[in-house]
Parts: C-alpha cells; structure tokens; sequence
C-alpha cells in the first residue's frame, strides 16, 4: 500500500487542544462489524460505555509508562537559543535528544540549559540525535526540575501550570503510569479514571500491564510512499513473565486479550514473534504494522484517532479492515467527534476475516 492511501481530511478545529472535562468523558466510536463498510455498523457511544464492551473472562492490557518532562529550553556557549528534546533517557548522566538550533552544536560543545542549572556536553551525534552528557547523577530528577511535559506538536500551547489536578501534568498522564521513559502519553489510556477501572474490574475482566516507552518518533510523518520502504523508530518496551502468563491464562478460559492503544497492541506482537504465544520480552521494537499483517495475540482494540497517512492509523487499519476503519474516520469527522491526543476514542474488533489463535 501507499501512504497516500491512508490520507483523509480532517478539519482542524476537531484537533482536541484540551482534555475532555473528565477522563471518562468523552465519546466512543462503536465499530460494530468489521465486514462491510456501511456507516449502519456503527454506534456513537461515550467512554463510559466501556465496560458494556467487555466481557467476564476477559484480559485487558494497559501500558504502564510515565511522560517524562522531556523539553528543555537553553542556550549555546555562543549565546545562540536551543531546545532539546530528550528521546531516551541512556542511564544517570545520559541521554540521546533531538535538538532545535539555528546551527548544529559541535561534538564537546557545551550544552546551557534552565539558565545554567542544568549543563550538557555533546557527546556525538547518531543519525538524527545527539548524545548528550549531563552534570547530574539523576538525570530523570533533573528532567523532573528542570524539564516541561512534551505536549504533542499538533496541540497549539505550551503545557500549563504544575500540580493542577485539571492541568497537563495529571492529564497527560494515566493514572497508573508508573515507569519513567516515555515522551508522549499512551493516549488511548487517558480516558481511564479509578471509577472505570473498578467497573470494568467488576464484570470479571483481568487487567494487566506492558511498559512501552512511546518515543518522539510516534509523531514523525512516513516520508515515503512505498511503505515496504519505511524505517519504523525504535522503542523500548518489557513484557514479563506475569503478563506472559495473563494472556495464556485468558487464553485458555475463552477471553479475549484487549488492548488499550496501539502500544500495547506493539508490545504483545512484538513479544509473540518467536513463537507465536506472548513470551517474556525486553528490549527494543520497531514492529511495522500495517493492512495484512497477521496478528497473533489481540482481539480487541480501545484507540484514538491518529493523524492521516500516520503509522499509528496503518496499524489501526490492520486491526480493524482498511475500508472499514477508514470509513469509521469519515464518520468520525462527519460527526464531530475530537481527534488525537486529547481526543475521543473508538472500539473496534479485530477483523472478521482472521482469528487471533496462533
């Protein structure tokens, strides 16, 4: 396929710039059938809706990583303005970063950040990031003082007021996050709030968690046409044993493996490559999904809208049937609905035309 085959219009007053009021409160799109393509097969519903989607002897998997404050702002010793981007966090002092400057630092150079309070050396320069070099042992308590949360380049603002439970920093986090390294949320998650997750506890459905760490690469634009031709960014995700053993479980009782948001849907394939069953997995993925890849392990999907000709959408348009998840985006926008990050979400099954049995 072409990327161009994944292109829809998308007006851009329905790029949600905030989150819903509440985590819950946002709409659904239902996918009910994932044969045809008539707009009769879907169900405008609401997030809260959720747990009637479930079934008892389910599993559902949530990616439990934690939004780093990943953007710093400074200087060059030559005084000219920076911003870096942290893409992965290497160990205490480390860490390779995007960087915004009007010219590119020089390996050695030093680095200014937060008016002087946090200093990086450049260490080299690998592909399209640097290597950076902190004065710190904590580097991840640094980002914490020093650093702002990456709020996604399509949302028009910077990122509000700390410690608000309204403001950025609680909502551009899941309420489990748990696992420092990510740089952007795993968005389809942000519609759980403690009252879902009871109830979805409570009609039988096992919860479980992957780490996946979403990197700035998410947000990259396919540069090329043939898809058999594009790189997948790399990421760092860890399946245990526990969640191996979850899903067998599941499995073995008739339930479906559900995930919350494409990351979780990367790891779980990614883990069962192999073999075809879940398997204890940590390490790096640059899993490539996109319309005939044969899944092995989901069965259902809670996503968000993602951006035209994204790999995120290609992915989506894998699990769900290319008419028919590109039919549900036209819905979508004919109905309003809040696209990306901050935006509504959709349910869908995995196509009719394959099981997920290895």
């Amino acid at each position: 396929m072409q990327r161009s085959d994944f292109r829809y219009e998308l007006p851009s007053e329905l790029i949600a710039q905030v989150p819903p009021a509440t985590r819950s409160g946002g709409r659904m799109l239902v996918v009910d059938s994932v044969v045809d393509a008539g707009a009769d097969d879907f169900r405008d519903a609401n997030v809260v809706d959720l747990p009637a989607e479930l079934r008892a002897g389910d599993l559902l998997v949530l990616n439990d990583t934690r939004v780093i404050r990943a953007r710093l702002h400074g200087v060059k010793e030559s005084g000219g303005r920076i911003e870096a981007m942290i893409e992965r966090v290497l160990d205490t002092r480390r860490a390779l970063a995007q960087i915004k400057a009007s010219k590119t630092p020089k390996a050695s150079s030093s680095l200014l950040f937060a008016d002087g309070a946090l200093i990086a050396t450049v260490l080299a320069k690998h592909d399209d990031l640097y290597e950076l070099e902190f004065d710190t042992d904590d580097l991840l308590a640094a980002l914490d003082a020093h650093g702002e949360l990456p709020l996604p380049p399509y949302i028009q603002r910077t990122a509000d007021e700390r410690k608000s439970s309204a403001g950025d920093d609680a909502r551009y986090q899941t309420v489990w996050a748990r696992e420092p390294g990510a740089v952007a949320a795993p968005t389809a998650s942000l519609h759980f709030d403690e009252a879902m997750l009871a109830a979805i506890r409570a009609r039988g459905v096992s919860i479980a968690f992957t780490t996946l760490h979403v990197g700035a690469g998410t947000f990259q634009p396919v540069r090329v046409d043939d898809l058999a031709t594009h790189v997948m960014h790399a990421e760092r995700l860890t399946v245990t044993a526990e969640l191996a053993q979850a899903v067998a479980d599941a499995k073995a009782r008739g339930g479906r493996i559900v995930a919350a948001g494409t990351t979780v849907v990367r790891a779980l394939e990614t883990a069962s490559a192999e073999t075809g069953i879940v398997e204890p997995y940590q390490g790096e993925t640059r899993l490539f999904i996109t319309p005939g890849y044969a899944f092995r392990v989901v069965d259902a999907l809670l996503t968000n809208f993602h951006l035209p000709e994204s790999t995120l959408l290609m992915l989506v348009c894998a699990f769900g049937g290319y008419q028919r998840v590109m039919a549900a985006y036209r819905h979508a926008v004919e109905q309003r609905y809040r696209f990306f990050s901050y935006g509504d979400a959709m349910w869908l099954p995995l196509r009719a035309s394959q099981s997920s049995a290895p």
